[in-house]
């Protein structure tokens, strides 16, 4: 009997990974685990934020609970290309800031051997699915879903409740803009 998987030469093989979920389920904080391990690994890790996002820090990619990582902040998935040549691991929060453009440099970076660990939220306050993220989650190896705890009843949450008044889809803010919520407890606000 002859054993093929013994001149099987293995090769450097990328992949995209995507955490999830609706605001206060962990996205960021799960993205930060997986991070630290990697660099407790020794592997070279580099983090991109968008500029768009500074809610907590303008240089640190930061959870709701308050860990951080330093990141890279950049206006455009682009960039990335840019300040990753030598990285092995490649982290992106708040990836529903992006264009669709960062569908195609997730592919190119795990083309090239990269991990791609992306972290974002997957609908909006509307309940409509976040672009990006789709896509995202269409071409990954690995997702991981989140879920918050509604602050209405307790239930599983997967739905992200704005408590301000707007009508702009992209609305940056944390607690005090936003709730989790369960499927029974999310509304779509009036906007008139």
């Amino acid at each position: 009997m002859i054993d093929y998987h013994q001149h099987i030469t293995p090769q450097n093989v990328g992949w995209i990974e995507v955490i999830a979920g609706c605001m206060f389920s962990g996205k960021t904080e799960e993205l930060i685990r997986r991070l630290r391990r990697a660099m407790i690994a020794k592997q070279k890790v580099r983090i991109f934020k968008p500029k768009l996002d500074t809610r907590y820090s303008t240089t640190e990619i930061v959870s709701h609970s308050e860990q951080a990582l330093p990141s890279v902040i950049i206006t455009d998935a682009e960039e990335i290309l840019k300040y990753s040549d030598d990285a092995q691991v490649i982290g992106i929060d708040e990836a529903q800031f992006f264009s669709l453009n960062l569908v195609d440099i997730s592919n190119k970076l795990a083309n090239d051997g990269k991990r791609v660990l992306i972290a974002g939220l997957d609908q909006d306050y509307k309940g409509v699915p976040f672009e990006p993220m789709p896509q995202l989650l269409a071409i990954a190896e690995y997702i991981t879903k989140t879920l918050a705890i509604c602050v209405n009843c307790g239930n599983p949450a997967d739905k992200t409740q704005r408590i301000i008044h707007s009508s702009e889809r992209v609305l940056v803010g944390a607690t005090g803009a936003y709730e989790a919520r369960c499927r029974k407890c999310h509304y779509i606000p009036n906007e008139n």
